[in-house]
């Protein structure tokens, strides 16, 4: 079985800002789902967080290109009223981090990828940052 990466907001934002240090080992993960041997979804709430970040200091045009280009080797995750209640529901110290936790379950995602691993220690799915992950995979 292929993993099923849940990729948090900021490794997104690392990926699509080319944000150093970070931007290599998320553009790894990228290119192994673009090859077909991973698999990546993200919430559909990332889109509009990520979007209004890049736009910030990116032409408007430039970043929906990025984010189309995205969503051709990723897949989104709904988020539901079902997501939305266990996550009021839930003890994470941050909202969207919880919204973003029951995103990766409801999608049946096997790893979260993160850059605040301290933020999912509730988590029941394994938590690492995408540099840990590629450790795992032994890729460097």
């Amino acid at each position: 079985m292929k993993d099923r990466l849940f990729l948090d907001t900021n490794i997104v934002l690392d990926l699509l800002g080319e944000r150093k240090p970070y931007y290599n080992s998320i553009a790894k993960i990228a290119t192994l789902a673009d090859k077909r041997k991973l698999r990546l979804m993200v919430s559909a709430l990332s889109y509009s967080t990520i979007f209004y970040l890049l736009a910030k200091v990116e032409k408007k045009e430039s970043v929906k290109e990025k984010l189309r280009k995205f969503k051709i080797i990723s897949e989104t995750s709904d988020l539901t009223d079902k997501i939305i209640e266990k996550a009021l529901s839930s003890n994470f110290k941050y909202f969207e981090d919880a919204l973003q936790y029951h995103c990766a379950l409801s999608a049946n995602c096997n790893i979260l990828i993160t850059r605040n691993v301290k933020d999912f220690i509730q988590s029941e799915l394994p938590v690492m940052t995408a540099k840990e992950y590629l450790n795992k995979l032994k890729i460097n």
